[in-house]
């Protein structure tokens, strides 16, 4: 067997941090690419990423790191060597608000001659961050209480500084760490991609423990234009129909008022259910071959019907459903759009369902177009998988709760959003935006019997079995061995993705050679 270069290192890593199987080591080693491939810049998924666990980024718009930690860093305005102790962030465009990275008591609020306006924040447990060369006069008191993503000052230049930007510290224990690996292994990596403002405290959808955080978006508001909305107001719903729409809406995670607004659009809700001109069926209005299609058993009466109600209503959620409803805001308008082409109608359905009391889509609020993925993108390499499953495996023992974003908790799609953040990825929170987001080209899709170590596999778990809900790594192939953040009961550790295989939903993806800033793109 030829191993290719570095392998016998990406062994070693694999045998002695992670515990593997010298088979799997092997197999590593010998299928990856080359350690010099070329890198591909990351594909982003269209909006901001939603916040979850503890900690977020002192920005919410874009960023770009212009300086990191360094003991040995020329300063460019005292034209020496002198220790930089953090990191310079400068937002684009800017300047841009500072946000506290985390809830804490405020410290200090000063001037500085070096750092200019500074404040600091107390987060407890030892840790503390300060935000340096504010602009003006900070936003906050000594004393205060703040929490995530409040507002703490603007970004400037103040102090000896050689241009606008913030100059964020992270403190353990009086002492001054490198906050890029601090803030990754915290689930706010510092990768200068825009992040959504922070939720108040007790917003969070209500899901199972064994569900993620980031999940959960409002139906859009409508737009313009409207039609038939405009002289056709919602009309109260039948009770037997609202259940239908209730038990769909509940299945496929998806507010039942979507499917109400659809069923008011197409047939006010089966008053007028005769076949349409263009030859449309049933409450929902099927066209024949599009229930051919998706239409589904909504009744369990072992058929469907595109006359029945039940079957209707059900195979309306599971077209939306395969139309990437779930994708956030935008998801919800394509897939509208899909389901009858006229801007109008989407705009008619969402004031409908607006009417109806709204509701939360149980998705990702990123908009990732999923599709086939990219086969021709080179896979990615055996140091980068080494890395990567390292961090995983290293959080072995760690527990499992909605939410967490680390350094001692996770759920399944922070671990794996936090491991590639290691190597340079910025992948979005939850476990479909990830699938959609190798599909959209930033990996492939493999065979259960071609999966390598590092692969990542994907299952429908507390969303339902319509839509994916899990996410993790796969560590040894040969034994359907995996390294995950399970549940709650198991946490985080090697366990097995056997009992998955079956499945409504089971898929094994690629991750390419991608990084956000591709050092030979």
């Amino acid at each position: 067997m030829r191993l290719v270069k570095g392998a016998l290192a990406v062994l070693a890593t694999l045998v002695l941090l992670l515990g593997f199987p010298l088979s799997a080591a092997v197999l590593v080693a010998s299928v990856a690419t080359p350690a010099l491939a070329t890198e591909h810049r990351t594909l982003f998924c269209e909006g901001t990423l939603p916040v979850t666990g503890d900690w977020r980024p002192p920005f919410q718009q874009q960023y770009v790191v212009t300086s990191g930690f360094d003991p040995d860093r020329f300063h460019p305005v005292y034209r020496q060597v002198m220790a930089h102790t953090g990191v310079d962030l400068a937002s684009v465009p800017g300047p841009s608000p500072v946000l506290a990275a985390a809830d804490g008591q405020v410290f200090a609020v000063q001037y500085d001659a070096r750092a200019g306006n500074v404040v600091g924040i107390d987060h407890g447990g030892g840790i503390s961050t300060h935000y340096a060369h504010l602009a003006g006069t900070p936003d906050v008191r000594v004393g205060q209480h703040v929490v995530a993503g409040q507002q703490v000052g603007l970004e400037g230049s103040t102090g000896a500084s050689a241009g606008r930007h913030l100059h964020f510290e992270v403190h353990v224990d009086g002492d001054p760490v490198d906050p890029v690996p601090f803030m990754a292994q915290r689930g706010a990596a510092l990768t200068g991609a825009p992040v959504a403002p922070s939720l108040p405290p007790g917003t969070a959808p209500d899901l199972p423990a064994d569900g993620e955080g980031g999940i959960g978006f409002d139906l859009p508001a409508p737009g313009e234009p409207r039609q038939d909305s405009l002289h056709n107001p919602p009309l109260p719903i039948p009770p037997g129909i609202r259940e239908l729409y209730e038990q769909a809406g509940l299945e496929y995670a998806i507010p039942w008022t979507l499917l109400a607004g659809i069923g008011m659009a197409e047939t006010a809700h089966g008053a007028n259910t005769g076949t349409s001109w263009a030859g449309a069926r049933g409450l929902m209005q099927f066209m024949p071959a599009t229930f051919a299609a998706y239409g589904v058993d909504g009744d369990g009466d072992g058929l469907a019907d595109i006359t029945g109600d039940a079957d209707s209503v059900h195979s309306a959620a599971n077209y939306l459903t395969a139309s990437g409803v779930h994708r956030g805001e935008q998801g919800v308008r394509d897939a509208l759009f899909a389901y009858n082409h006229a801007d109008w109608y989407v705009n008619d359905v969402l004031y409908h369902a607006e009417q109806y009391g709204g509701g939360l889509v149980l998705g990702d609020p990123l908009h990732c177009r999923g599709g086939t993925g990219n086969p021709d993108l080179p896979p990615v390499t055996d140091e980068r998988v080494a890395q990567m499953l390292a961090f995983a495996g290293a959080q072995e023992g760690d527990s499992y709760i909605l939410g967490a974003g680390g350094p001692d908790a996770w759920d399944c799609s922070s671990l794996t959003q936090t491991a590639m953040a290691q190597i340079g990825i910025t992948a979005p929170r939850t476990a479909q935006a990830q699938r959609d987001w190798l599909a959209m080209g930033n990996g492939f899709r493999v065979p259960v019997d071609q999966a390598q170590p590092g692969d990542l596999f994907f299952f429908d778990s507390y969303l339902g079995p319509h839509t994916i809900g899990h996410v993790g790594f796969v560590r040894d192939p040969a034994t359907h061995t995996s390294i995950e953040a399970a549940n709650p009961t198991k946490g985080v550790g090697h366990f097995s993705y056997e009992h998955a295989l079956d499945n409504t939903i089971f898929e094994i993806w690629r991750l390419g050679n991608i990084d956000d800033n591709p050092t030979n793109p």
